[in-house]
């Protein structure tokens, strides 16, 4: 097995945590996907979103999650973090923008046409992202839950929630580990 690669430098100059690479977060939520005994034990809510946390690999974190039918995260980031997730069962869309936007010091920022991306991820089928990426996932069936699983290293320090309306997108709120207790 070959070792993990030292991460790029923090912003604030001081090395990042050696962890898990984006490949390696796709290949555990890919592993803990195929595992049918768990996902099936996630306790479903017919009106919210359920989750279970799991020992990621090289000190991620990980979430098994329940989506009910017509629900989604709303637009958000991860707060730095690499991650990766895949459908376990049922399908999930995702939206996302392809472009870097800066992490701090802005409020509100008008998009250029052309930067958003879809995708439709059915079940055993998922993805790994970078550090700066924004996105929202919803499960649009009208009547069936999805599962999910997600992995990030290193763990989630805050999320950002955007709203979004047109090309415009908004800081809404910053949370932070302690708000998901």
């Amino acid at each position: 097995m070959s070792a993990s690669p030292v991460l790029p430098s923090s912003p604030a100059g001081f090395p990042s945590a050696p962890g898990p690479s984006q490949a390696e977060l796709l290949d555990f939520v890919r592993h803990v996907a195929a595992d049918a005994e768990l996902v099936a034990a996630l306790p479903l809510d017919p009106e919210g979103r359920t989750w279970v946390r799991l020992d990621g690999p090289a000190g991620s974190e990980a979430w098994l999650i329940g989506w009910p039918p017509g629900t989604g995260t709303g637009w958000h980031d991860h707060g730095e973090s690499l991650g990766a997730f895949m459908t376990a069962a049922g399908e999930l869309r995702e939206n996302s923008l392809a472009v870097r936007l800066p992490t701090d010091g802005w409020k509100t920022l008008e998009l250029n046409d052309g930067v958003d991306r879809e995708r439709r991820l059915t079940t055993g089928e998922g993805r790994a992202f970078g550090r700066h990426h924004v996105h929202e996932v919803l499960n649009e069936s009208p009547d069936r839950h999805a599962v999910s699983v997600h992995a990030y290293h290193p763990p989630l320090p805050l999320m950002r929630r955007y709203s979004r309306g047109g090309q415009t997108l908004r800081l809404e709120q910053v949370e932070r580990p302690a708000d998901w207790q």
